[in-house]
């Protein structure tokens, strides 16, 4: 009997160290941290496809879209800190977002703006944005992988956020309208102009503040497609070992 009690006791204890675990975890995954990936080439060259990457989450303060799943268990945002620009952020793209599908693009207009692309410049309320072409030999060797077939310019925005974004040439969403930013809303565009579903298109639109889900940071991880992450057997050949614990040009 006295056996049966002390392994009870040690089931327990496991029981409840699990439970910890996952709560610590949760409330870690909820306020602080959270890791993403990055499924599409629209950030190119600044996140890569395959690059794994913390957002933080105090930023901005915390929504709906900061706990697991999104319970819609409050409105708003609470401790809210407005972004910056040139922020690279994780969001959602409507406060009813049925696809629940998370973005990551870079913040360009903040609410009042007035944003336009003109023949592939940017504009932001009718000053025109400085970018300057950059010499192919000039960029790391994972930029320079992808910048193949594109012109790579170092865009700086008003705030003195600096960096790269590729062209291919004249495009359709190289000139658009004049993008009025309402209150409470944002313009985010990737880095990758012209393969980039973002704020310059009508069905994409910009996002709200409550769905902005945090800013995007270190680099903790990075494949080149050739292994999963769970295949550690050809890690050796797949993982890009110069952007692990790395921050990008954010």
């Amino acid at each position: 009997m006295a056996r049966r009690t002390k392994d009870s006791g040690g089931a327990g204890e496991t029981i409840r160290t699990l439970l910890y675990a996952v709560g610590i975890a949760l409330v870690v995954r909820t306020l602080a941290f959270e890791p993403f990936s990055v499924p599409s080439e629209s950030m190119l060259p600044t996140l890569l496809v395959g690059d794994y990457f913390f957002i933080s989450k105090w930023p901005y303060g915390y929504s709906r879209y900061s706990l697991p799943v999104g319970p819609p268990v409050f409105e708003g945002r609470i401790f809210g800190s407005q972004p910056e620009r040139g922020d690279v952020i994780v969001f959602r793209r409507s406060h009813d977002d049925r696809d629940g599908a998370d973005y990551v693009k870079r913040l360009i207009g903040l609410p009042g703006d007035r944003i336009q692309m003109r023949g592939g410049e940017l504009y932001i309320n009718d000053e025109v944005v400085r970018r300057e072409r950059v010499d192919p030999a000039t960029l790391k060797p994972d930029e320079k992988a992808v910048a193949r077939d594109h012109i790579v310019y170092r865009e700086t925005l008003p705030n003195g956020t600096s960096y790269l974004t590729l062209d291919r040439g004249v495009m359709p969403r190289d000139t658009t309208e004049v993008f009025t930013i309402p209150e409470g809303r944002y313009f985010l565009m990737g880095d990758n102009r012209d393969n980039s579903h973002d704020s310059r298109f009508p069905d994409f639109g910009m996002p709200p503040f409550d769905g902005l889900e945090g800013r995007a940071g270190l680099i903790f991880f990075s494949v080149d497609g050739s292994a999963r992450v769970w295949e550690i057997w050809k890690w050796p050949w797949a993982v890009r070992l110069g952007r692990m614990l790395d921050f990008p040009r954010l």
